[in-house]
């Protein structure tokens, strides 16, 4: 009998969020799922990992197929905790997410959920990272599902090529339904960032990071445009940072 597919799950939004708990539910029937998540929130973390603390890993949940860890660290660590300690051979896929907020265009660069599934890529193992494009304090997920199953059932079934990861972004719910899926480029858009300069109780001067987004790029087949055309979002990037139109260029 085939063994079923080994998955590896986490995200960066904690355990007890509302996205990470409906992507054990939907992967559950997929294969025997390993899930490791941050005790808290640790968004906008990118690709850090940890060094000068103490990783510490707790089991929460043991059941036929389904086992559940919390640990210490980031994203990243949590599936090279997975790959070196936890599991008995490479998984077949890795799932991170549902994101709370979007990771389309530069937001990739800060995403703890992308930074784990490119550090899964980097291995050769199939990846995909998930997001939902809503900021409010309780996003609805409930239209998530039936993308979600159909992006997985094709990564499962046709495998992906080694190096790449897949950045899937859906729009918020709204009235009118998602129209289905497309594959888009990651916009060229980015944060202005400000700061906001505020005392503490103690008088100490403190600062608040705030700022908008600003996105000018009009083609039509980028993550955000795709998106505000009410369709899922999917690009695949890879981890490679190499310029190539540069190479034959830049002499020295």
């Amino acid at each position: 009998m085939k063994k079923r597919p080994l998955i590896l799950i986490t995200n960066d939004d904690g355990y007890k969020a509302d996205g990470y708990r409906l992507l054990l539910e939907i992967m559950r029937p997929y294969g025997d799922v390993v899930a490791i998540s941050t005790l808290e929130s640790t968004s906008a973390m990118g690709h850090a990992v940890t060094m000068n603390h103490p990783l510490r890993l707790d089991k929460l949940v043991e059941e036929d197929g389904f086992t559940e860890y919390i640990s210490n660290g980031t994203p990243a660590d949590n599936i090279k905790l997975g790959k070196h300690l936890i599991l008995d051979r490479l998984p077949d896929l890795v799932v991170t997410g549902i994101n709370h907020g979007s990771n389309a265009a530069i937001n990739i660069i800060y995403s703890g959920t992308m930074a784990a599934a490119l550090e899964a890529a980097m291995d050769g193992i199939p990846a995909i990272g998930f997001s939902l494009a809503e900021y409010g304090r309780h996003p609805d997920f409930s239209h998530v599902r039936e993308f979600v199953e159909k992006i997985v059932q094709k990564v499962l079934n046709e495998g992906m090529p080694k190096g790449i990861a897949l950045n899937v972004n859906i729009p918020q719910k709204t009235d009118t339904p998602v129209k289905g899926i497309k594959v888009a480029r990651q916009a060229e858009a980015t944060w202005k960032e400000t700061y906001e300069e505020r005392t503490d109780p103690f008088g100490r001067t403190y600062y608040w990071m705030s700022g908008i987004f600003l996105d000018g790029d009009q083609r039509p087949d980028t993550d955000e445009n795709v998106m505000k055309e009410n369709y899922v979002a999917v690009v695949p990037v890879q981890y490679d940072f190499t310029a190539g139109q540069w190479l034959n260029k830049l002499k020295f």
